[in-house]
């Protein structure tokens, strides 16, 4: 019931807005168009990791050819009210990928190809702006309020590498300052509501063996940062990121039977419960401890702005999964990073990149076991662990078979055994990226990271595994055509995590801009 009001309450809000859209505005106003052609090929199963990682989720496939087409209105700067929407529709071919599943016919695994939709709505949002707030309902390409999308290897909490969900949020349009303490500090944040609607790629991409298989989530996220004075030459960021899956049903499988089917559909306390965490639901393990599967990370940011505007940073991004790594149990994991930004657009290197990535400890040694009372001395069992992406009820920390964080953390649909979580986890990598721009239509990109991985605290490797992945990027204009852009890479992957793959993109891009 609560999905379906929803859904249809949003349907009617963005429609609404776009029909009455040309009526609401003065006689001229400007639309944004663009169109783009994407192909590219491979010799592995997949594109190469630095082609599909942190790209909306829009390129994954061993060869593909796509058209982009983009329709948007901007914000009118200046205004206390302003009204932008947009629309994006992505269509063509992409190869397929043989994914295992069990059946109860031949008592065994057997397969099937599986490759995305031939056309899909990547964005489709209207965006209100009044003062310092903001209001999105719909499908809204985003990414880290921390990172460089370009440069990093991800964010851990809320990256650029899945397709946009459909949902509704609000919150600052930038660091506001805080009343009375003269702008020596600013407050940042958002909160918003998701649908999750991969519900029928998990069923065709799950093996239907053993484990278990949840759709129709729900997802919440919401941040909140504190910034010192941005003025000075030195500024620190400091704050939080949080998420939660919710809602649903799962059904548990074994040898191939239904197991158990639980359904987990929320209610008005189920949506309280998602942005502060209590018991409650309708799974056991939401009962005894907290509903949904809460994911999330304390965040840190120091900015120095040299005397001729380049900037330098350093960050740091601890992940937290329940109370003890919420609490800094967790050791040394984290994401360390420096980034460098040139203050001039063109030059050879005009910013630069370097991480490193450790999840090797995923928690202390509290726990929630079931003899665990509170106030009482622990006299039965210590048990439980952390295994950062993966959760009892839910299938991973993914949307469309991508990572919502890091995809250093192998994806979902890299599983072409069906199984629907997260299998390397636990993990170091370091991480480079460099871009520049040394003549006036001519850019490049380079990205380069190795990662070691152990699996997970709960399926370990035998042994472990690594990946080196490199990637270089141009991007060309035409003198006489600056509109148009032609993009081209090259992906290079090696090791026995990702596989050995080489592969190629090119795109062709125009973008305009029209005056009605």
């Amino acid at each position: 019931m609560v999905d379906d009001l929803y859904m249809r309450g949003m349907r009617v809000i963005v429609a609404l807005v776009f029909m009455l859209f040309p009526l609401l505005v003065k006689a001229e106003y400007t639309l944004n168009y663009g169109a783009e052609f994407i192909g590219n090929t491979s010799t592995g199963e997949f594109a190469p990791y630095f082609v599909s990682s942190n790209t909306h989720g829009i390129v994954s496939q061993k060869h593909s050819s796509l058209l982009r087409l983009d329709l948007y209105h901007a914000h009118e700067k200046g205004k206390r009210f302003s009204l932008g929407y947009g629309a994006t529709v992505i269509g063509g071919y992409s190869s397929g990928t043989n994914y295992a599943y069990y059946s109860l016919e031949t008592s065994g695994l057997t397969e099937r190809k599986e490759s995305p939709a031939p056309l899909w709505l990547q964005q489709f949002y209207v965006d209100a702006r009044y003062r310092s707030l903001f209001l999105t309902v719909g499908l809204k390409e985003d990414g880290s309020n921390l990172l460089n999308d370009r440069l990093s290897s991800g964010d851990l909490t809320m990256s650029s590498n899945f397709r946009p969900m459909p949902g509704v949020r609000a919150g600052f349009n930038e660091p506001q300052d805080i009343p009375f303490i003269n702008g020596w500090v600013q407050i940042a944040g958002e909160i918003g509501f998701y649908k999750q609607t991969d519900s029928r790629w998990l069923e065709n991409h799950y093996n239907y063996r053993n484990q278990f298989i949840t759709t129709d989530a729900w997802f919440n996220y919401k941040y909140c940062y504190f910034r010192t004075k941005p003025k000075m030459p030195f500024s620190v960021t400091i704050g939080m990121q949080a998420t939660c899956q919710f809602g649903g049903i799962m059904n548990s499988y074994e040898n191939g039977k239904l197991k158990s089917s639980v359904d987990m559909s929320p209610t008005a306390g189920t949506f309280m419960r998602s942005i502060f965490p209590a018991a409650g639901g309708g799974n056991v393990g939401d009962q005894n401890y907290k509903e949904g599967n809460h994911v999330g990370s304390w965040d840190v940011m120091g900015r120095y702005r040299f005397s001729n505007g380049s900037e330098l940073k350093a960050y740091y991004q601890s992940p937290w999964e329940d109370g003890s790594s919420i609490g800094k149990l967790n050791g040394f994991d984290g994401l360390y990073g420096l980034e460098y930004k040139s203050a001039h657009e063109t030059g050879l290197v005009t910013g630069a990149v370097v991480e490193y990535l450790d999840l090797m400890n995923q928690g202390g040694p509290i726990h929630w076991a079931p003899e665990d009372l509170p106030g009482t001395p622990l006299v039965g069992e210590s048990t439980g662990a952390d295994n950062y992406y993966n959760n009892y009820a839910y299938n991973g920390y993914q949307y469309y078979g991508m990572s919502i964080g890091s995809p250093v953390l192998k994806s979902p649909i890299y599983n072409t055994d069906g199984y629907m979580s997260f299998t390397d986890t636990r993990l170091r990598s370091v991480h480079f990226g460099v871009e520049g721009q040394p003549l006036s239509q001519l850019a490049y990109r380079v990205l380069f990271s190795y990662t070691k991985s152990w699996g997970t605290v709960f399926r370990p490797h035998s042994k472990p595994k690594n990946k080196t992945s490199v990637m270089v990027e141009c991007v060309y204009e035409l003198p006489c055509m600056p509109n148009l852009k032609f993009k081209g890479q090259l992906g290079l992957d090696r090791g026995n995590l990702f596989g050995n793959n080489f592969g190629a993109l090119l795109s062709v891009s125009y973008n305009g801009l029209l005056k009605l």
